[in-house]
């Protein structure tokens, strides 16, 4: 079977005034339909690097080599809109920062109507109709309302699970997470990793998690690639990563995070018996 998404030996290079920094250093891994891969490391590790050399959302100070495939096409050859056109549609982006991601000079309605219209043919109607029932999906109260504010009158939170919303609305091949749950609180970060687990089952859509977070990671992914200083330096499912990690970095990732995550299951397993 072909995979959805394939990084090959991928590196990237930062240059700056003749000086070249190698920031991605070999990195390959790939994930198949229904599939959900994390990959984890701390902060400089090469995690969104790694995806947004292969999606083309470096600027033009990076130089990319090796091959990144999506679903057996070469995407580094790709122009901008080209990768543009599939970004949104086959293949949905959840960035990191969602202040970043919203123009803040139009209201959020004309914003999720606007990606709705570049890839359907629906009309006003369809697309208000879809508009509501995004934001309903994604727990957010009074709709209506929500859709006539402008980014700034909404929380991180809230403006996080828009841009979550509006990605896996598209039904997309592949969904990329870039640390999707870190401006949301944990009932919600709940909900949401929920949702990626049901979108990932219905659709068989292929998701990259991508997260520093083990607790959250080990919601939603089958297997774990972890990154230290551009390498992969460890890779299998959550309970080779937890037990049997041969890396001494991995390992001390896992002991870091082991108290947190601890406490994050009794939290989990708390909110599961009161739904009961």
């Amino acid at each position: 079977m072909t995979p959805v998404l394939e990084l090959k030996d991928l590196h990237v290079t930062l240059r700056q005034h003749r000086h070249a920094t190698e920031l991605v250093k070999g990195v390959s891994f790939a994930v198949g339909p229904g599939e959900c891969l994390g990959i984890l490391g701390e902060s400089g590790s090469g995690k969104s690097m790694s995806m947004k050399a292969a999606m083309g959302l470096l600027d033009k100070g990076f130089s990319v080599s090796g091959a990144a495939m999506f679903q057996g096409e070469p995407l580094l050859e790709k122009s901008g809109e080209e990768l543009r056109r599939l970004r949104g549609g086959k293949v949905g982006v959840v960035l990191q920062n969602p202040m970043t991601c919203f123009d803040p000079l139009y209201r959020i309605g004309a914003q999720i109507a606007e990606t709705f219209a570049a890839h359907n043919n629906w009309d006003g109607e369809e697309i208000l109709r879809r508009s509501l029932e995004l934001l309903e999906k994604m727990r957010i109260r009074n709709p209506e309302e929500v859709l006539e504010k402008y980014p700034h009158q909404l929380s991180g939170g809230m403006l996080q699970r828009i841009m979550i919303g509006i990605a896996t609305a598209m039904e997309p091949s592949l969904l990329i997470a870039d640390e999707p749950t870190t401006a949301i609180d944990a009932i919600t970060q709940y909900e949401i990793l929920n949702e990626f687990l049901r979108v990932k089952q219905e659709n068989q859509t292929a998701m990259v998690f991508i997260s520093h977070d083990l607790n959250a990671i080990s919601r939603v992914a089958d297997r774990i690639v972890v990154l230290n200083q551009g390498r992969v330096v460890d890779e299998g499912d959550f309970q080779h990563i937890l037990h049997h990690a041969q890396d001494p970095y991995t390992r001390l990732l896992v002991e870091k995070r082991a108290d947190v995550m601890r406490r994050y299951r009794q939290v989990l397993a708390g909110k599961e018996r009161s739904y009961a």
